[in-house]
This record gives C-alpha cells, structure tokens and sequence, in this order.
C-alpha cells in the first residue's frame, strides 16, 4: 500500500452568500514543496517509489543530473529499509526548499546504518556495501551530503544536494 500527501498551499473556502470569503492560506514559507509516501517494505515498492518521485521531480522542473541523483538514491535507500529495516513501514519524502533538493527514507528499524568515512575502501571481493558510498559520492559530487537522523521512532536517511 503506498499512501501520498501534497503540502503546497490551502485553497481559499468556498463561497457563501452573506458571508466573508475565507482567503487561501498560502504555503509554509520555509518549504517550496514537499511530498510523502507511506509504503509496506517489500520489493515491489522500489519502482513504486521510484516512478512517484520521478513524478515529483518532474513536476518541479528539477534538473536532470539532480534528479538522477535522487533518483538512485531513492532506490538504494528503499532497497536499504527492504534488506535491513525488518518489518514496519517506510516514510519516503522530498522537499525542495530555498534552492535545495532533500530526499528523506525512514523506517522504524533499530539499527543505524553505517555512514562511509572520507575516502573509503570497500573491499573488492564484497558482495555488498557500495550503495551508501555510492550515494554519498554522487551528493558529495554536486555540493551535497548523506546523513542520519535517529529519532525514537527508528531512523531517517537523508540526502541533501543543492539545485538551482
């Protein structure tokens, strides 16, 4: 089941003879746009995910090489929560906000995942461990960054990359 929310703005209240129109109420300043799924852990809500942050993306006329990025990394951090969260379900969201793209993936899983230091060797005989480094080196590459964020209802995982 994935599940979306849209905070733009409230539109004005309808209109009511003898009575003062209600104005729209605009978008929260601090936040251009902002849009979020909830989804059930399971492989088939990677290209779910995926196609509805697309979407988002291209609506907002995000540039391509941003988009990519987040795009990849919406896949590797939602493959992330399927492999290692174990169980509960999973928030996906996207902001743009003052010339900044953030993609936000939390789950209720316990465990932290382990960011990549500076510079970090994998070990090549590996079957695993590349993806937060991959995500981490294409922010890092556009002037952004990966980070998590531990709250008590489990962890967020959040890239941030600037946009023009």
């Amino acid at each position: 089941m994935l599940t979306t929310s849209d905070a733009s703005a409230i539109p004005a209240g309808p209109e009511v003879p003898g009575v003062a129109a209600i104005p729209a109420i605009p978008a929260i300043p601090a936040i251009r746009r902002f849009v979020h799924w909830v989804a059930d852990p399971d492989v088939s809500s990677v290209p779910q995910v995926r196609a509805r942050v697309r979407a988002a993306l291209e609506a907002w006329a995000v540039p391509r090489g941003a988009a990519d990025v987040l795009l990849m990394a919406v896949s590797e951090l939602v493959g992330n929560v399927i492999r290692h969260a174990g169980g509960g379900r999973m928030r996906v969201g996207v902001a743009s906000d003052a010339g900044w793209l953030r993609l936000d993936v939390a789950d209720r899983g316990a465990g932290l995942p382990r960011l990549p230091a500076p510079r970090a060797e994998v070990d090549p005989e590996s079957e695993g461990g590349r993806g937060l480094l991959i995500v981490q080196l294409m922010a890092a590459e556009l002037g952004g960054e990966l980070s998590v964020v531990a709250h008590e209802f489990g962890k967020s995982v959040r890239v941030r990359i600037p946009v023009s």
